[in-house]
């Protein structure tokens, strides 16, 4: 079967692959674009990207009732222990680990990582997850880095890029990571969670489709993409 990434709005993203349910940046219960709750997913495995509230709000609950572990920076990591949760897997920038769903390397990101509690989150993340039908790249929240082409030197099957701005890249910068990052498809995220990062996803996959030689997939939270 097909490894399933469905959207669940903002940056968060459920992995199905082999046999493993995976989590990325889950925000679900106060996310008000996601359309399902914390309490409505499976998780045996949960990515955490960085210390923002609208990236891991709800992992620690899904961590407790699923036993999913978490993998996520030292420090993340480091600040789950302290509550309790024993399943975690700390990992660094540049750094790859072989899990049962594949091959996830954790690449750097632009942006920051205070935890809600104001704690050091560590440094924020992207990752590049090698599922068997080719390598995925979750930017997560960042800016546009030039690094972006050492990161698509993999090949990667499938980019998702935020394209909301004033946190994150804008559409413009996010249409040059994706000549940077030269995926062979490329899904907008981090866009109309909120007021503040509003953007046309259709107008930019438009330039897109135009400007590069990636397929964009604009799609609406809960929807599935089938590599």
């Amino acid at each position: 079967m097909a490894s399933e990434l469905t959207w669940l709005g903002h940056g968060s993203w459920s992995i199905k692959s082999l046999g493993q349910a995976i989590l990325l940046d889950p925000f679900l219960d106060d996310s008000p674009v996601s359309p399902v709750k914390s309490g409505e997913v499976d998780a045996d495995w949960i990515l955490v990207s960085h210390g923002h509230f609208d990236h891991m709000a709800d992992a620690e609950r899904i961590a407790r009732r699923t036993g999913a572990t978490i993998i996520a920076n030292f420090e993340i990591c480091q600040w789950f222990a302290a509550k309790g949760l024993e399943k975690t897997h700390a990992m660094n920038l540049g750094g790859g680990f072989d899990f049962p769903f594949g091959r996830v390397k954790m690449t750097i990101a632009h942006h920051t990582s205070m935890l809600p509690d104001g704690a050091n989150g560590g440094n924020p993340a992207g990752f590049v997850v090698a599922l068997p039908e080719g390598n995925v790249y979750f930017a997560c929240d960042t800016g546009l880095f030039s690094d972006m082409r050492l990161i698509g030197a993999c090949g990667l099957a499938l980019a998702a890029l935020p394209i909301g701005d004033n946190y994150t890249m804008g559409p413009d910068d996010a249409l040059e990571a994706v000549r940077l990052l030269a995926p062979r498809r490329v899904v907008p995220v981090h866009n109309k969670t909120w007021p503040l990062i509003d953007q046309d996803a259709d107008a930019w996959a438009a330039r897109v489709r135009a400007e590069t030689a990636a397929e964009p997939l604009v799609i609406q939270p809960g929807a599935t993409i089938s590599l």
